[in-house]
């Protein structure tokens, strides 16, 4: 039985720790947050103890930590936790800085410890069942994939400011899909972006509605288009065109229920948020980490994945700014 220290006790924890608490090997029994209450409050839901970060780290019986704190936090924690002998799963993104998420591979490497990075989406048995059916060469070989990841509405603006902007808050999920779908990076990233939806997003620095296109060494090309509003819910689709075929993930809508009158056809939206439509992700996700630590199975998540999402947005960044395609070894 794994003994697991949760890192963060904001609305991302809570997820973490029904996961970590759900599974059958693993058991939650420290918490910690910049705010002891947060953490007095998740931990006692869980039959766990509230302790300071520096505590669960030094704490030789805790095998794995999860990182669910503030994104500037993560390098220092990563390096601070493999150091002291913790397996990691770290929320998105590794790092704000591709320099620093850089130093963190280089300074935690050594140590052994393995360390995954959340990119939920790729355990969605939607997006699982895609791969599979391409990896068996069911639609030929992958030519033009296209990715929409909208959200129901924008996030506050507190948020936006300390978030490192759309490309790696954001769509850095759907470069890590990109990069899962095609096997790997693309060569050239090109990005449009603009603030058509909230004018603070703008006042912030932000954008709040963007379309990227990547090239890939062979000729693929994958576009992704992200909206911080979408009135109808949560709209997250996957479309793979091959040479032999064409695979859809489609969106979970909130019922299946089709009602059909004189008055046309209609069903449900999509189901509203994150938390409703990646529930089984986060689960499975935790499997899988839980699996590699305990079976040998490789990690599926690297931090070397993470740095390269990280630098798919960096280099959409720069490509906004100047309306050019920039190449990706150049960032």
């Amino acid at each position: 039985m794994l003994k697991i220290g949760l890192l963060g006790a904001g609305r991302i924890a809570g997820v973490h720790a029904t996961a970590i608490s759900a599974h059958a090997g693993s058991t939650l029994v420290a918490v910690s947050d910049y705010f002891p209450e947060n953490a007095q409050k998740l931990a006692a839901e869980y039959g766990a103890e509230a302790r300071t970060t520096d505590e669960i780290i030094a704490d030789p019986s805790i095998d794995a930590v999860l990182i669910a704190t503030s994104t500037d936090t993560h390098s220092d924690l990563i390096e601070a936790a493999t150091a002291a002998g913790k397996a990691v799963l770290c929320e998105k993104p590794v790092d704000l800085s591709l320099e620093r998420a850089r130093t963190c591979l280089a300074n935690s490497a050594p140590t052994g410890q393995p360390v995954m990075i959340g990119f939920n989406r790729r355990f969605d048995p939607n997006f699982g069942a895609m791969k599979a059916a391409l990896d068996a060469g069911e639609i030929g070989k992958a030519e033009l994939l296209s990715i929409t990841s909208f959200d129901p509405a924008p996030p506050p603006i507190a948020y936006v400011k300390v978030s490192g902007g759309l490309f790696r808050d954001m769509m850095i999920h759907d470069f890590d899909m990109a990069n899962f779908m095609m096997d790997e990076a693309p060569v050239s990233v090109m990005a449009t972006a603009s603030c058509i939806v909230d004018p603070e997003i703008g006042a912030a620095g932000d954008v709040d509605t963007a379309v990227v296109t990547l090239t890939y060494a062979d000729g693929r090309i994958a576009v992704i288009s992200n909206s911080r509003r979408a009135v109808y819910g949560y709209d997250q689709r996957v479309e793979l065109l091959g040479s032999e075929g064409l695979l859809q993930a489609q969106n979970m809508l909130e019922n299946t229920v089709v009602k059909s009158t004189t008055n046309g056809v209609t069903g449900a939206k999509p189901t509203y948020f994150f938390l409703e439509r990646y529930m089984p992700a986060y689960a499975a996700e935790w499997g899988a980490f839980v699996d590699a630590l305990t079976n040998g199975a490789d990690i599926p998540v690297t931090l070397s994945d993470g740095i390269d999402a990280l630098a798919m947005a960096e280099a959409a960044t720069q490509s906004a700014q100047t309306g050019m395609p920039v190449k990706l070894g150049d960032v």
